[in-house]
């Protein structure tokens, strides 16, 4: 796995020799596809669709472009749905292990694609057809739910979270936004690495920036990330938190690293979900917030959530 310095010094490397030898028109078509690293390729974890995910193409633009989605119901046909925005590098295949633990949280989830990934249209994503695609992706969310008193979250990881966080602003009817292991931009990413010394930061006009806009978002919001996280840190979260004026909870993930929250800690992620946006509970014998913290041990560390309005 590389890690965070590796993959944005590599970053800043492309994008300086591009901005040297080609000049900045080049950057700004290129800068989507270095960041996204998108992918069709299936994911090594994921041989096939799970079997009760049902596929869909979703039309967005308007120059007959798809993106491929994958929907995936609860048990319970009354239940919450969940729009998931996945991150960087892997299409939907790379969540296909980690879409199924938020039906067994008690939400239906409409999982995508963004465009240039997987069996969408291929086209170099960029930040601003990133946000076309969730926006598209939201309308047609409320075709598959369209009972006016179902709850529609927003969750991104990671990268995901920058698409998340923008549709929460436009959307305040949504019922809460879910942000796992976000930045707070691009250019802080840049920054946290060994060489953040170097002025990239100057050639990124594809900011992503999560931390000017969150004070921004009226809905009630959970911010999760793991303390031993090597891609993006986990101060950045704290940021995001402390610059968030919503209803807020943040989950702290002793110990978590960018990939393993719903399953490392699912019992005492799920109980922090649930608490914080009202839902009733789905799983028996999932153990309190509480019970998970003074369970704490050095060889399995728990999670602890702290709120604030």
């Amino acid at each position: 796995m590389h890690t965070n310095s590796q993959i944005y010094w590599r970053l800043f490397c492309v994008m300086s020799a591009a901005f040297l030898f080609t000049g900045c028109a080049y950057m700004e078509a290129k800068q989507g596809e270095w960041i996204f690293r998108p992918t069709n390729a299936t994911w090594r974890g994921s041989s096939d669709i799970p079997a009760n995910f049902v596929e869909h193409m979703i039309p967005v633009g308007k120059n007959g472009d798809t993106i491929h989605a994958w929907f995936s119901p609860a048990k319970n046909k009354d239940a919450p749905v969940l729009l998931y925005l996945h991150g960087a590098r892997w299409n939907l295949t790379g969540s296909a292990t980690r879409i199924p633990r938020w039906n067994k949280m008690g939400f239906s989830v409409l999982a995508i694609d963004y465009r240039g990934f997987g069996k969408s249209t291929l086209r170099a994503p960029t930040e601003a057809l990133a946000n076309e695609d969730t926006e598209a992706a939201w309308a047609y969310l409320k075709t598959i739910a369209p009972a006016p008193d179902t709850r529609r979250f927003i969750f991104g990881h990671s990268l995901g979270g920058a698409m998340a966080t923008k549709l929460a602003v436009n959307h305040p009817d949504a019922s809460g936004l879910i942000l796992e292991a976000t930045f707070t931009n691009i250019a802080d990413m840049v920054k946290s690495s060994q060489y953040g010394f170097m002025p990239v930061s100057t050639l990124i006009t594809q900011r992503f920036d999560n931390l000017d806009r969150i004070d921004d978002v009226k809905i009630p919001i959970l911010i999760s990330h793991g303390t031993a996280d090597s891609i993006v840190p986990f101060a950045m979260s704290e940021k995001l938190f402390n610059a968030a004026k919503a209803k807020k909870v943040f989950f702290k993930a002793e110990g978590g690293n960018h990939h393993n929250l719903t399953s490392r800690y699912y019992d005492a992620y799920a109980d922090a979900v649930w608490t914080h946006f009202g839902l009733p509970p789905v799983v028996a014998n999932a153990v309190s917030v509480a019970s998970a913290t003074n369970a704490t041990n050095a060889t399995n560390p728990q999670p602890i959530s702290n709120s604030a309005n």
